[in-house]
């Protein structure tokens, strides 16, 4: 497959997402990054959290070679940083480590300590949207790992869509999957996953926002738990 890496205005693009979204709907999973590793080549890359590497496997197969983008926050657990490291060991992928500008010691130093704790949606800002941003300027299209039922605020995630915040073709290829899709894919394909999900833990973000989950809550209750806020804010 040749992949056609040309340029395009935000309006190109805008429309492009929008068609795609309607019309590969009902395509699978595979499909769907084949098209974009098709569409956008090179200027196209896949965002994990290395809660597992399903997205980074699929999109291998459609793309060998393909870069994963991965943000060290500074607060992960030790897990998810040997996941990642896993992940670049062992797959046909090019991991690319994004880290805010301030350490977490610069950080505290200027906003005083555990700012997670007293204004998450800034620490957010600062160790996660910013970062992001800045390391996916070069690229037309990414990829990620968010599901419909995962939870309310991401029922109508588009299997393509447009990100207006960053104008760039946003790709969520298994939207439709389940979680027993996910563990069907993990088990047929030998597929790397992050330790803490058989600890307890059903959504794994930075180690200071982040718990066990109850019998009975979604995947993202114990993500910033008894607090309104359910997003980092790379989505939305």
């Amino acid at each position: 497959m040749t992949a056609v890496q040309e340029e395009r205005t935000t309006e190109e693009l805008k429309a492009l997402a929008e068609r795609a979204g309607r019309e590969l709907e009902d395509a699978t999973a595979l499909e769907i990054l084949r098209w974009a590793a098709g569409t956008f080549g090179k200027r196209f890359c896949v965002t994990s959290s290395m809660e597992d590497a399903v997205v980074a496997h699929l999109a291998s197969r459609a793309l060998p070679g393909v870069d994963v983008v991965f943000l060290d926050t500074g607060y992960h657990f030790p897990e998810t940083i040997g996941t990642r490291d896993a992940v670049e060991a062992v797959m046909d992928v090019n991991v690319i480590t994004l880290t805010p500008r301030q350490t977490v010691a610069e950080q505290d130093a200027e906003y005083g300590p555990k700012l997670h704790d007293r204004d998450p949606d800034l620490c957010c800002a600062l160790r996660k949207v910013k970062p992001l941003e800045e390391g996916l300027a070069g690229y037309q299209a990414w990829a990620t790992g968010l599901r419909r039922d995962e939870s309310e605020t991401r029922a109508n995630t588009p299997v393509v869509g447009w990100d207006e915040k960053r104008g760039k073709v946003k790709i969520s290829p298994i939207a439709k999957w389940s979680q027993e899709d996910v563990q069907t894919y993990v088990t047929e394909h030998g597929v790397l996953t992050n330790p803490l999900l058989t600890d307890g833990y059903a959504s794994v973000g930075c180690a200071p926002c982040t718990r066990r989950v109850l019998e009975g809550e979604d995947a993202r209750a114990g993500r910033w738990s008894g607090r309104s806020k359910t997003e980092c804010g790379l989505h939305g």
